[in-house]
């Protein structure tokens, strides 16, 4: 743990280095308002025990928390970086750029849920403070310790990635500078059922979503839902050896989870889990699943695998499923995941999103600031280009956040 630091504000101010050395009541009762899931205890706590998420794999935790008196009144979810691999905010131009100019890029501090491409980051902060004063004094006192630890450290920057919308205006205004990114997001027109989701198609793209599911049910599977204490056991391991052959076939060296992660997800997070699995009879397990996780009215989609190429059962065990579970359950906005070729077209129009930087190296601001700017009068032009094609058949929801 690092020395707390004293000052003539009320707050004192501790960096740790595991989530472990706080109590996960008291930091779950910062967390658990928030509409994200993935910045509980639980969460966090599950990638560092299982070493996913340890300075090993180039994910150092380096939590900031606020304390007034012996009360947790703020905290940040913080990890010295050294690669930018399972951030899903492609840096590594920004990297090449710093070594050609003799700059160190790495280790850079990162604030997000690692390996998670889900809009929702922000630091946490004890719910009872409503005063607007006392939020802007917490949030000031925070990002200038943050800065005061990169000074101290030679830190190239700071980065915050997925943020909460509404935290990124605040930022915003203390001078971080927003990279816009999009996602696919479905949101819930109040369907009463699937077929009111499948009369928000054109003719064209009904036919087609009807014939993807019969697909799978002439292929003799049937799918279900388990959430909750309706999981199997078995189920976990399972979803490991489906996601690692997964990564092992399409996503190269993106394999950051490990069988312990999901093994543990049983223990510490089923209440949050949604498993989607297509089953055949006589089969002892699925042959394809994915798993998803619930907090409120949000779902959020997270791996997916398959024993074997069957036709169409991913586009239901990812989308259509988890869509039609969805709406019997309230489930308001759902996020898929990474990725977006076969979301577009199946009701998930792109949304933009954000990260924000501060760059603490002159150079490196007046080189990237400008270029980001560029690139996100693009990614608008980018972002309104893929909604015009989408098969609806009427105007698509215009989405700011989840």
């Amino acid at each position: 743990m690092f020395k707390s630091i004293k000052s003539p504000s009320p707050y004192t101010k501790t960096w740790i280095s595991s989530i472990t050395q706080v109590d996960s009541t008291v930091w779950n009762d910062l967390a658990k308002p928030l509409a994200t899931p993935f910045l509980e205890w639980e969460w966090l706590w599950n990638l560092e025990s299982s070493g996913c998420a340890i300075a090993t794999e180039g994910w150092l935790p380096n939590h900031l928390l606020l304390w007034r008196d012996t009360k947790l009144v703020a905290a940040a979810p913080l990890y010295l970086k050294g690669h930018s691999y399972g951030e899903f905010v492609f840096d590594h131009q920004w990297a090449d750029l710093s070594r050609r100019l003799g700059i160190n890029y790495y280790p850079k501090l990162l604030g997000m849920a690692p390996f998670t491409p889900a809009a929702g980051y922000r630091f946490l902060l004890d719910p009872d403070i409503t005063d607007a004063a006392e939020i802007k004094k917490i949030l000031d006192e925070m990002l200038l310790e943050i800065d005061h630890f990169c000074d101290r450290h030679q830190i190239s920057g700071t980065n915050f990635l997925f943020v909460d919308p509404n935290w990124k205006h605040e930022l915003e205004s203390r001078g971080y500078t927003a990279w816009m990114h999009h996602s696919y997001i479905w949101e819930n027109q109040n369907f009463q059922n699937f077929d009111d989701y499948l009369k928000s198609f054109d003719s064209n793209q009904r036919r087609n979503i009807k014939r993807e599911r019969k697909a799978v049910t002439n292929a003799n599977i049937t799918m279900k839902v388990y959430a909750g204490d309706q999981i199997p056991h078995h189920f976990y391991s399972f979803m490991y050896d489906l996601y690692s052959d997964t990564c092992d076939k399409f996503w190269g060296g993106s394999k950051y989870l490990n069988r312990k992660f999901f093994e543990q997800l049983r223990t510490s997070f089923s209440d949050r889990l949604v498993f989607t699995a297509g089953e055949i009879e006589g089969y002892p397990t699925p042959v394809g699943m994915a798993f998803c996780i619930r907090k409120g009215t949000n779902l959020y989609g997270r791996y997916w695998g398959a024993v074997q190429d069957i036709d169409c059962l991913h586009f239901d065990a990812c989308y259509y499923t988890p869509i039609d579970w969805a709406i019997a359950e309230g489930i308001k906005i759902f996020d898929p995941g990474a990725g977006g070729q076969h979301k577009k077209r199946r009701g998930f129009p792109a949304t933009p999103n954000y990260s924000l930087h501060r760059f603490y190296r002159p150079r490196l601001e007046q080189i990237l600031i400008p270029h980001i700017k560029e690139v996100n009068e693009y990614e608008q032009r980018q972002i309104a280009a893929i909604n015009q094609e989408l098969p609806f058949s009427f105007e698509p929801p215009k989405l700011n956040s989840i």
